[in-house]
């Protein structure tokens, strides 16, 4: 069986370049184009309408907004206000959903007569109450119409574009960069200009807007400033603690604020770090995480080797969404920078913007059971869905492998929910096990299961392969299937559930493997793993050891 793919929601007429979606309302805007080339493909902002139906997550065209000979590339919302980078210029518009009661001469039922491509609305039938299937979510909305208020000029380089727009957190601020290496500030909705100053000698890649207006750009320069308006506040290095790194090795792709879960106050910003150039071997990429405030890394983590071209943080802060310019897309977990999704080119060529259904009120209706989804634009004009599964919805299979835990225990009564699972002698049980038999962890669906680290525990009759859009996917880049794979609920509860081949007929290796959770790493940088033997080191897997000597002959030792 292949891996599952992803779900296609819409097919726009043109290339996709940015992706936004409403917490209130429920809409996805996405916007491209073919630009001012005469090639016959028109540039626009369509507005997808996102409900459940039959059980199952879609997207409906509500509006097609003709952008003229102008394709937006990237674009920023704050409420009803849309800014919308356009070539040189930032383009400020706002839109308005008509509910069916407040269009004039309209009914509930809301027509079927559908609109040209930039000549209005598209017109959907809403279905009525005696229609709607159970767990259904129909808004019964009309049209939506799109006025524009503005534009300023935003780039005065000989190339001009446009690349990164961001606006604050209290919607009173918007900060644009582009080819030209500015940072320009502006008043918000007035697009009064407040600030502008050179902060990069090449492009602007990204930016954010933190906490007391400071504001993070990262550029093509290989620097990532913080700046306190037009003052430098601090040079982030992200490889202060990996030596082997060369500073002008990598560059910063993209940078992003994102809260913390459980904590007010706290704030994290993550960066990812690309390569300035590709070999035949091309190195991986990094996924940094840093304290919001103080600007101090709390830790990096490589997150594969292929090049990443956008980034995305739910509104939680659990989830960070990333995309490939091979077309790929993987979904991590920000505690420990974990991958927890993956699928090997979702979109047949490079992701230009990813972006977390909201988790408003509206956004949890979309999300019914699920943990988080993750919408996807790409150049191949296409918008997809990825969904993150309740733990409880993991593969059957993956009931049978083993868990290990900080107690280094076994209880015997925890292999009552997995079958055949042999109980360790008392001398290979944990320190804490002889006072205390251990706590038994809920795993899969009910299941519990509490073994020995070091010992051996029967195969499954049957261990199917894999699939790249199941939770356990291994823990770090590059590593083939065999490797310790991590779920959600392990990452979540310290367990590391680990899926290695079978090296032997009717038994399995067990890894040790520990997650710390609740408490931030003691040091920035790459974890080093615990000292193995040269058996160990060879085979990549410990082996059973023989149970120590009774109390009686150690004595005559």
């Amino acid at each position: 069986m292949g891996p599952r793919r992803p779900a296609e929601l819409y097919r726009a007429p043109f290339p996709l370049y940015a992706l936004q979606i409403h917490p209130r309302h429920g809409l996805a805007l996405a916007a491209g184009g073919g630009g001012a080339a005469r090639t016959g493909v028109r540039n626009g902002l369509h507005f997808l309408q996102l409900e459940r139906i039959g059980g199952r997550l879609s997207a409906s065209l509500l509006h097609c907004h003709d952008t003229e000979t102008r394709a937006t590339m990237t674009m920023a919302l704050a409420g009803d206000l849309i800014a919308a980078g356009q070539d040189a210029s930032c383009h400020l518009l706002r839109f308005c959903l008509h509910r069916p009661e407040q269009r004039d001469g309209g009914t509930s039922d809301g027509g079927s007569k559908a609109g040209g491509v930039g000549k209005g609305p598209w017109k959907r039938k809403v279905s009525g109450p005696s229609e709607k299937g159970e767990g259904e979510t129909r808004s019964e909305t009309g049209e939506v119409t799109v006025e524009t208020l503005c534009s300023v000029q935003t780039d005065f380089s000989p190339d001009a574009l446009q690349k990164a727009v961001c606006v604050s957190a209290d919607n009173t601020l918007l900060a644009t960069g582009g080819a030209d290496g500015f940072l320009r500030v502006w008043e918000f909705p007035s697009m009064k200009k407040v600030l502008e100053f050179k902060a990069h000698d090449g492009e602007i890649e990204d930016i954010a807007l933190g906490p007391d207006n400071k504001v993070v750009t990262a550029g093509r320069d290989c620097q990532c400033c913080v700046w306190q308006r037009d003052q430098l506040v601090l040079e982030l290095r992200w490889n202060e603690n990996m030596p082997a790194v060369p500073d002008q090795t990598y560059r910063y792709q993209a940078c992003r604020f994102g809260t913390v879960p459980d904590q007010a106050e706290a704030l994290r910003l993550y960066t990812v770090q690309v390569p300035q150039k590709r070999g035949r071997r091309p190195p991986p990429c990094y996924l940094t995480k840093w304290d919001g405030k103080s600007f101090l890394p709390l830790l990096s983590q490589p997150c594969g080797n292929e090049v990443v071209s956008c980034l995305s943080v739910s509104d939680s802060g659990t989830f960070l969404g990333l995309g490939t310019v091979t077309g790929s897309i993987a979904i991590f977990v920000s505690f420990s920078l974990q991958r927890l999704y993956y699928v090997k080119e979702a979109h047949g060529i490079v992701v230009t913007d990813v972006a977390f259904l909201p988790e408003s009120q509206r956004g949890r209706e979309l999300l019914a059971t699920n943990e988080a989804a993750l919408l996807s634009v790409a150049v191949d004009s296409r918008c997809k869905l990825h969904l993150l599964p309740p733990p409880a919805q993991l593969p059957h299979w993956a009931a049978a492998v083993a868990v290990c835990c900080a107690h280094w225990g076994h209880h015997p009564a925890a292999a009552a929910g997995l079958p055949g699972l042999p109980v360790a002698p008392r001398h290979q049980r944990g320190p804490h096990s002889a006072s205390s038999p251990g706590r038994a962890l809920p795993l899969l669906a009910g299941a519990r299961a509490h073994v020995n680290c070091r010992g051996r525990v029967p195969a499954p009759a049957a261990l199917p392969e894999p699939l790249e859009t199941d939770w356990p996917v291994s823990a770090q880049p590059g590593e083939g299937r065999g490797a310790p794979s991590r779920s959600l609920a392990a990452i979540k509860t310290g367990v590391c559930v680990a899926h290695p081949p079978v090296c032997a007929p009717g038994a399995l290796p067990v890894k040790s493997c520990l997650l710390s959770w609740g408490s931030a790493p003691a040091a920035p940088g790459p974890r080093t793993p615990p000292a193995a033997s040269s058996s160990e080191q060879q085979s990549g897997w410990e082996t059973p050891r023989p149970p120590p000597p009774p109390p009686a002959a150690r004595g005559l030792h």
